[in-house]
């Protein structure tokens, strides 16, 4: 469902599944499988499933979650400029092409970019007005998107859950 607030559009979500299914039922497999691949497709499932919420909530605004992701990392600059270097080394998908995503918020009007007067290579980017007021707008739906995903969960599971995704994802 879409609902409107100061020009803004955005999305809540309104349906949430109760049943809890295995993984062997979600992709409807007639062979046994050990943990690490449940464990692998579960991620990997899961992950979609997010991804696809979050990606419901930021189309009403135009945004990807790359782009959502870049205007975090600005506003979290307070004021100050970033570099491109420092936006990718904060980026969540580190594979995201930086230029192109500040090009296109450039082009909306969220972000500036200017030559940096001390070094003429390096460009700096800052996040416009336009953009700190999206995302307050945002903030509240996102916040709910998240808690929607822990809502089964108690906070020692979540916790727990951090922790073993942060071990998880170290590879030796």
């Amino acid at each position: 469902m879409y609902i409107q607030i100061n020009n803004y559009t955005t999305f809540v979500s309104t349906n949430i599944i109760n049943t809890i299914m295995k993984i062997e039922e979600i992709i409807k497999s007639t062979i046994v499988m050990d943990d690490a691949k449940k464990l692998i497709l579960n991620i990997m499932y899961t992950s979609n499933i997010i991804s696809d919420k979050f990606n419901e909530l930021m189309k009403p605004h135009e945004l990807s979650s790359e782009q959502y992701n870049v205007l975090r990392i600005l506003r979290g600059r307070k004021g100050s400029p970033a570099n491109m270097c420092s936006i990718q080394e904060r980026m969540i998908a580190k594979n995201s092409n930086t230029t192109r995503l500040i090009d296109k918020l450039l082009f909306k009007s969220l972000v500036t970019r200017e030559v940096c007067p001390d070094n003429r290579r390096k460009i700096e980017v800052q996040i416009t007005q336009k953009g700190l007021d999206l995302l307050s707008f945002l903030d509240s739906s996102v916040t709910s998107n998240e808690q929607l995903f822990v809502q089964n969960l108690t906070l020692s599971e979540q916790k727990q859950l951090n922790n073993l995704l942060e071990k998880y994802r170290n590879l030796k």
